[in-house]
């Protein structure tokens, strides 16, 4: 029995849309709570040395930024739940603290962030992790305590983000140093709350430029994304399900797996790999198997093959396929198979092809049925000039991009009415998991282009602006004159960092659900509303009326 509560409120399934103080909704124990809570405790203080360093003109090594983005990654939700990998990067979190302390000088007083010294156990540990939880300290101003949070999720998203462009060798020293120095803000109590919303805003600033370098990261290694039909249901043989959002473990796969028999499905984010000509090249992606990633035990349970999971969105596994799932990178679940990376970042397969060839795969297939994929900013905007001809004419009189992270929460029907009741002579664009909730009805066409566009993954949030950005260039005009609606729904910390990336741009007047969220007080909310015009959502039908009132 876990001796200490847990307190956890960074996603929207949260309990009672307040936080989770018994178990997590997300699978998540008060034990691995706990040491989250410890682990960022000790990333907070490896920040604040490194802050100085920096500001003394010395570079913070590659080594240590990506232990505090792993740090960062590992505690997002449904990412891992291994209560021993946690004491591994505490233990290492501890070296490196200590190495930095030697090298700073003087005698300025750190907070208790930077001078803990983590003990010995895990027991200890667990005791310790008490001082590092999110309402430890009761008398914090609580829009303090929002802005700070706020930050801290925000980050999260953007290690996600850039974790996956350092695994293509791309980096960013700006999103680099702005961990330390955001983590750093966020143990500073001198710092105003305008001065914390400066910080917040500054997350959604690195946010965008975290979701650029991995644009570029993706389209140069893979190629631009380009319209491709996928077929969503099942063809018979051996087989593995891809479900994550990493392209590169992706890609490894496809070469380990060429020539052996073995289909390879993505799931869930990955579905949009296969609108990458350097990876759709591969025979053997043979389609997209299920939704989004709340349906995964439902989905996975007793199939005859293997599953990877790749980066976030892990449920804990059911005894019925826990051998056959793997999970690789940051992820993991005590139990299950882990696939390692060598110190180059290749990995070795062997182990879940192999289980997938004993496994045998389907013994049959379904007809096809087929879904299109494929509209990032480069495949958009070369219908650039017939779109504005569109509008110009009045065949086509408004865009709304309904997406962002799906939950099992009830009122997240709403994306679905709200998508079936947008006019026929209206584009939907369309990103993330979200997307599952309507993309394999038909919608048609408008002005010659399908009215359902897919531009991709959370991260191409980016692509999204790049098309609206284009559009109001054309239209002489900002991304707020265009007759664009923007309705996000949300789950974890990765859809906090779009959104606070879409604000940082001067985005007003998005639609935000299913709920609004619990780390986010009163007057942090009405500063948002005030400023943003940020709005929760009511009902399908009247907030489709209030779009609609829009006009270039």
């Amino acid at each position: 029995m876990d001796r200490n509560p847990m307190f956890c409120y960074q996603c929207e399934q949260t309990a009672g849309g307040k936080g989770c103080t018994k178990m997590g909704v997300c699978g998540k124990t008060p034990e691995i709570a706990n040491l989250q809570d410890l682990l960022l405790h000790q990333a907070k203080g490896i920040s604040c040395y490194c802050v100085d360093l920096i500001e003394k003109g010395e570079t913070i090594e590659k080594e240590i930024v990506s232990f505090v983005e792993n740090s960062l990654f590992t505690t997002l939700t449904n990412v891992n739940f291994d209560a021993e990998v946690h004491v591994e990067m505490l233990k290492k979190s501890q070296q490196i603290k200590k190495d930095l302390r030697n090298r700073v000088s003087g005698d300025k007083s750190y907070p208790d962030q930077a001078t803990y010294n983590l003990s010995d156990t895990k027991e200890e540990m667990l005791e310790d992790s008490i001082k590092a939880g999110i309402m430890y300290d009761k008398d914090l101003n609580e829009d303090v305590r929002s802005l700070r949070q706020t930050i801290i999720f925000g980050l999260k998203g953007v290690s996600a983000y850039a974790h996956q462009a350092r695994a293509l060798k791309y980096e960013d020293d700006q999103v680099d140093n702005f961990y330390f120095r955001a983590l750093e803000a966020v143990t500073n109590g001198n710092l105003s709350v305008e001065e914390l919303i400066q910080m917040t805003m500054r997350t959604g600033d690195m946010s965008v430029a975290v979701m650029k370098l991995l644009d570029d990261a993706n389209t140069t290694k893979y190629m631009h994304p380009t319209p491709h039909k996928v077929n969503v249901n099942i063809q018979k043989g051996p087989f593995i399900i891809v479900s994550g959002h990493d392209l590169r473990d992706l890609e490894m796969l496809l070469e380990q797996t060429e020539g052996k028999g073995i289909n390879i499905y993505t799931h869930g984010e990955m579905l949009p790999s296969h609108g990458y000509p350097e990876l759709n090249k591969y025979s053997h992606l043979v389609g997209n198997y299920g939704g989004a990633w709340q349906d995964q035990q439902k989905e996975f349970d007793g199939i005859p093959g293997c599953m990877l999971m790749t980066t976030n969105c892990l449920m804990r596994p059911r005894e019925t396929y826990k051998d056959r799932i793997f999970t690789t990178s940051v992820v993991g679940w005590d139990g299950v198979e882990y696939i390692p990376a060598d110190k180059d970042g290749y990995k070795d397969f062997s182990k879940i092809i192999d289980k997938a060839l004993e496994l045998g795969g389907f013994q049959s297939s379904e007809k096809p049925k087929e879904i299109l994929v494929g509209f990032g900013h480069n495949a958009t905007l070369s219908h650039a000039s017939e779109i504005i001809s569109a509008v110009k004419s009045g065949d086509l009189r408004h865009f709304f991009l309904i997406g962002g992270c799906d939950g099992a929460r009830p009122g997240r029907n709403y994306y679905t009415d709200l998508a079936k009741m947008v006019p026929k002579d209206c584009i939907i664009l369309t990103l993330a998991c979200g997307k599952y909730r309507f993309n394999k009805l038909q919608f048609g066409e408008v002005a010659g282009l399908p009215r359902l566009l897919d531009v991709g993954q959370c991260n191409d949030a980016y692509s999204a602006v790049r098309i609206a950005t284009a559009l109001a260039d054309a239209f002489d005009t900002d991304v707020n004159g265009l007759p664009l609606s923007i309705v996000l729904s949300w789950y974890e910390q990765k859809a906090v960092a779009d959104l606070l990336a879409l604000l940082s741009l001067g985005v007003k007047g998005i639609f935000l659900g299913p709920s609004l969220p619990a780390f986010i007080s009163p007057n942090v909310l009405q500063y948002l509303v005030d400023t943003f015009n940020l709005r929760p959502i009511s009902t399908p039908e009247e907030d489709l009326k209030t779009c609609l009132q829009q006009s270039v």
